[in-house]
């Protein structure tokens, strides 16, 4: 599967999760009530994702060819990761599933938790 679509599909099973460009760019954008929790790069090499904290930091340590810390956005505590690697698509799921229940609202949060088993 392309790792868009695979993204696409990952982010837009979110209660409430969009898709729309950021700013400017052509690049997809997953958003909850407008506040971005994932977005891609321009050059669709690359996703960042929000990441609580010290999650940015172990990611990296962990797998610094897969994770790195993306301009603007990385001092925030966001995290990026090259789609041109070998993905571990569960954790990459898990992972977006994080920064979507930190930027959602807790309603939202919540009615994720009842919803998945």
């Amino acid at each position: 599967m392309d790792p868009f679509e695979h993204l696409r599909e990952i982010c837009l099973s979110l209660p409430e999760a969009t898709e729309k460009p950021f700013g400017g760019h052509t690049s997809p954008s997953f958003r909850v009530r407008d506040k971005l929790f994932a977005m891609t790069t321009e050059d669709g090499l690359s996703l960042w994702f929000k990441a609580g904290p010290g999650t940015q930091e172990a990611l990296i340590a962990e797998d610094p060819e897969r994770f790195y810390r993306p301009p603007y956005v990385g001092p925030k505590g966001w995290v990026g990761v090259h789609l041109d690697t070998d993905q571990d698509w569960d954790e990459l799921a898990e992972l977006i599933e994080d920064s979507y229940r930190l930027i959602a609202p807790k309603r939202l949060s919540a009615r994720l938790d009842q919803e998945r088993p």
